[in-house]
């Protein structure tokens, strides 16, 4: 299984990882326009977690984008944010989202979402 992690900070990209690491590869992107053109040439992703608030392209916009390419267009996406407003939480899952965690999150809980 590979899993892209898309957030601005270093520091929650690290968090995600080290909480999926059992679950497989792991790549990084710093925003929704980074992970798009990482995706390029790349081996099939099979889960994004991604952020909300993002310099370049946030992660709604990035949902938008990414379920524009057919490879993409069914792929589990888990938002981890500190986004709870209940009108952006509806936008993301109408976007695409699967589902939406508050940070902080809890390992266990992204993992059940990951199976």
């Amino acid at each position: 299984m590979t899993i892209m992690g898309i957030d601005d900070s270093i520091t929650m990209r690290k968090i995600v990882h080290m909480a999926v690491q059992e679950k497989g590869d792991f790549l990084e992107a710093e925003n929704g326009e980074d992970a798009l053109r990482k995706l390029e040439g790349r081996p099939h992703i099979d889960y994004f977690v991604v952020d909300v608030n993002m310099p370049r392209m946030n992660g709604i916009q990035f949902i938008g984008e990414v379920r524009k390419i057919p490879e993409y267009a069914k792929t589990p996406i888990i938002v981890i944010t500190t986004e709870s407003d209940k009108a952006m939480v509806e936008e993301g899952l109408k976007a695409g989202a699967k589902a939406w965690l508050i940070k902080p999150f809890e390992k266990d809980e992204l993992l059940k979402l990951l199976d």
